[in-house]
């Protein structure tokens, strides 16, 4: 049975005050990478500790990568106030200072889930990092008008019974963008992916390890 992971709770210095978030890594030498996973919402009810943000922490921690989780600047004991995506993109950036940091010889990646993966889509969009998971992502209100995309392998995964984000929507974003990600839709699932976690767990370890095999060839 694998160990579980290391777990340490802890502040990060953001743009406007600190930072809550919880740092997890597997014990031993098999750690493959780094990543940072953006929370939905925060205006309505989303935190580190959303479901989703869990099942995308699980899945990197399964396949023996370092993960932090924090919350957005007033989420919970984050300092600061909701600034409508402005400041939450300069508080992942923060984070994700603070993880190369950490782990300065890591493969870094990112994840989230709606509106954090729309910032997370924006972070990529502004730096280099190794990979890139979207879930649900709420791009035309958070992530519209880039002028630049992501340069990295890159997953998104949208259920086409999603009520919040709709899959249309998402669908034509993607042909927007050339050459553009992996888009994986999910029969049945909606937004929170009830009953779907499982295959949204899967839908990520086999992308990352993929990426992760096509690194390695010479």
């Amino acid at each position: 049975m694998a160990k579980a992971p290391e777990s340490e709770k802890l502040f990060i210095d953001g743009p406007v005050g600190q930072l809550e978030a919880v740092f997890e890594i597997q014990s031993g030498p098999d750690r493959v990478g780094s990543v940072v996973v953006c929370h939905p919402h925060p205006q309505h009810g989303g935190t580190m500790h959303n479901k989703v943000v869990h099942t995308l922490a699980g899945a990197f921690l399964r396949m023996g990568f370092a993960v932090l989780r924090f919350n957005f600047r007033g989420t919970e004991k984050s300092e600061g106030r909701f600034d409508e995506g402005v400041g939450e993109l300069d508080d992942a950036l923060a984070a994700i200072a603070w993880m190369r940091a950490r782990q300065a010889d890591d493969p870094l990646w990112l994840a989230g889930f709606s509106f954090g993966a729309a910032i997370a889509v924006r972070a990529a969009a502004e730096i280099d990092v190794a990979g890139l998971i979207s879930v649900a992502p709420a791009v035309s209100r958070f992530a519209s008008g880039l002028m630049t995309q992501p340069q990295c392998p890159w997953l998104i995964v949208q259920g086409d019974e999603d009520e919040l984000v709709g899959v249309d929507e998402t669908i034509a974003w993607v042909n927007s963008l050339q050459p553009g990600p992996e888009l994986l839709i999910l029969p049945g699932a909606e937004h929170f992916f009830h009953g779907r976690l499982i295959d949204l767990r899967e839908a990520v370890v086999d992308f990352v390890s993929a990426a992760a095999d096509t690194r390695s060839q010479p």
